[in-house]
């Protein structure tokens, strides 16, 4: 027996490879170069601390107001067709840039171009990632009970680019933005190319919603509301968020100005906390083998509530730093459940929908954080960061209670 299994399980293994891993992780890579290098790029060009705080909010904004058309139209078209043709769009769009900017340099032609990258690249990006995402929960659903590997690693894929892309672009400007705008050129043509040979996703016309944003998002919520366990898991990660935010807004001036750091040393912090994810990541995997989704996920739970807790009473730099580390571990390990309930549960022809509509509720709570962080004193943040650590405890607390019989965490 176990001699037919090992081939057919390699060729499996070799099949998601082809078909999911590769072009993933060149659209994460492309993914992160370009959020995070589009605003390097601007301030570069441009040397306005306010065009590129405007570029960032471009970028964004597009994005949200996106995922609507991106999920409905993943839904009525397919994955695969979405997923190539947004970022064949993005590696036009880039090598587009990098010519202008090479012809001007400098001048108004040249703000224009970034600032028009910056939305360019964050709509298309939102429908790439989108489709990605839709293949990747169908490869799930075909993998069946290992459907939790196949999640793990793809979260470990985006965590490995968000670390190693905004380095590679900042590098990469070194040399100009030319060079940095045809890197990424390269590597969306490269997802474009490979997106050819993602399996192509079932569509059904009749089923999937029209084309317009809302009745996407309202099919993706309604969805949701029909589906119990994501609904609580979901709303616990929501509350989550909001902590998690508010540490990623008020970062800066807790290192800088609380603990006396550098700049430098922000980042420091969250490039440990990618490092600790991805090897959370990797651990989940191999627990949720053993043990089960809900004992996995409820044990992340604790710790990332535990170690919020600890982190905004934290006492020193390099206490903080290893709190949010395991605080972005454990939510790596929540995330991997959540990737893996979604796949599980959510219909496919309706998987685009729903996935827009929950991205959509997790990210809400970052800009309710920004805010929280412009209208607080700095030296209340930790206790601001405390309220919101003891709110994200209780939702994920409630959320996994209520889970503890769902048969959708223990199959």
């Amino acid at each position: 027996m176990s001699t037919a299994v090992t081939p057919r399980h390699a060729r499996h293994t070799a099949g998601l490879m082809r078909s999911i891993y590769l072009p993933r992780t060149a659209d994460a890579l492309a993914f992160a170069m370009s959020t995070y290098g589009i605003p390097l790029l601007v301030l570069a060009t441009t040397r306005s601390a306010a065009l590129t705080g405007a570029a960032f909010a471009l970028e964004w904004i597009p994005r949200l107001a996106a995922f609507g058309w991106a999920g409905s139209i993943v839904d009525r078209r397919g994955a695969a067709v979405v997923f190539h043709l947004a970022s064949l769009g993005r590696a036009l769009a880039l090598a587009t840039g990098a010519v202008l900017l090479h012809l001007h340099p400098t001048g108004t032609v040249a703000t224009a171009t970034v600032m028009v990258l910056s939305v360019t690249t964050g709509v298309l990006t939102e429908f790439s990632y989108i489709a990605a995402e839709t293949a990747g929960a169908a490869a799930g659903r075909r993998a069946g009970a290992r459907a939790h590997r196949v999640q793990a690693v793809l979260l470990g894929i985006d965590q490995t680019a968000t670390l190693a892309g905004p380095a590679l672009a900042g590098v990469l400007l070194l040399a100009g933005p030319p060079p940095m705008l045809a890197v990424i050129t390269v590597l969306s043509l490269l997802a474009a190319l490979l997106a050819l040979r993602t399996p192509p996703s079932p569509v059904d016309p009749a089923r999937a919603p029209k084309g317009r944003s809302s009745a996407g998002l309202l099919t993706g919520w309604r969805t949701i509301r029909s589906l119990p366990a994501l609904g609580w898991l979901v709303t616990g990660l929501t509350l989550s968020n909001l902590a998690i935010g508010l540490l990623q807004a008020a970062g800066p001036v807790m290192v800088v100005q609380h603990f006396g750091q550098s700049t430098t040393a922000v980042g420091l912090v969250w490039s440990a906390a990618a490092g600790a994810t991805l090897l959370s990541v990797t651990l989940c995997r191999f627990a949720i083998d053993r043990l089960g989704l809900w004992p996995v996920g409820a044990a992340c739970a604790a710790l990332a509530s535990l170690a919020c807790l600890a982190a905004a009473q934290a006492p020193d730099y390099l206490s903080y730093l290893v709190l949010v580390a395991v605080l972005m571990a454990a939510e790596g390990g929540l995330t991997v459940v959540l990737r893996t309930l979604r796949s599980r549960l959510i219909p496919p022809e309706k998987f685009g929908s729903t996935l827009s509509a929950t991205i959509l509720i997790l990210l809400l709570p970052f800009p309710v954080a920004g805010v929280l962080t412009a209208l607080t004193p700095p030296g209340a943040l930790s206790h601001v960061i405390t309220a919101c650590a003891a709110l994200q405890a209780l939702g994920l607390f409630c959320a996994f209670a209520r889970l503890r019989t769902d048969p959708a965490l223990h199959t």
